[in-house]
């Protein structure tokens, strides 16, 4: 579990730094106004993904695994949309979206099962 969190830990590192970048891009990139719903996304899952890995228990740390798969994959596919005109691959956004909203409900789960 302590490498998993180590790994999570790293993973909320580079998703804080993305997002900072991603409110750059948006505040000074014309057209990239949409880079902005990628920061608050990363920006708010990667402080998430930090208070996750303080927990323990193998839901919590499912919960933190789908967290950060989820907005991976809806940080990248906008920021590619964006900056590219092109998608991962078709739905890719809105996976990472509903990714996301699972995770949140695992983490509910996980509190509850915690108790």
């Amino acid at each position: 579990m302590r490498s998993i969190n180590a790994a999570l830990t790293a993973w909320a590192g580079v998703m804080g730094g993305c997002g900072v970048a991603a409110a750059a891009v948006a505040a000074h990139a014309a057209g990239a106004e949409r880079m902005a719903s990628v920061a608050l996304i990363l920006l708010a899952h990667a402080a998430a993904l930090l208070a996750l890995t303080l927990r323990t228990g193998r839901l919590f740390a499912l919960a933190a695994l789908l967290m950060a798969a989820g907005a991976t994959l809806f940080g990248l596919d906008v920021s590619l949309f964006t900056l590219g005109g092109a998608h991962l691959f078709p739905m890719a956004a809105p996976s990472g979206g509903v990714t996301l909203i699972l995770s949140w409900l695992l983490v509910a789960a996980a509190g509850i099962a915690a108790r």
